[in-house]
């Protein structure tokens, strides 16, 4: 599973949600999707690992 694939499907999500900076749904998106963003590698990492092991 490719990371961007994911990060992808989490920005659709993103935008979809009210940009309401106070609804939580919107905050947990767009900051789950800033980091991940920025650790872009760590979580191809952390995905490889979990594919490889059935999850």
């Amino acid at each position: 599973m490719k990371a961007e694939i994911l990060l992808a499907r989490l920005n659709e999500l993103r935008k979809d949600a009210s940009e309401d900076p106070e609804d939580l749904e919107y905050l947990s998106l767009h900051h789950a999707f800033c980091f991940i963003s920025y650790k872009i590698s760590d979580f191809q990492a952390y995905l490889d690992d979990a594919f490889k092991n059935g999850e």
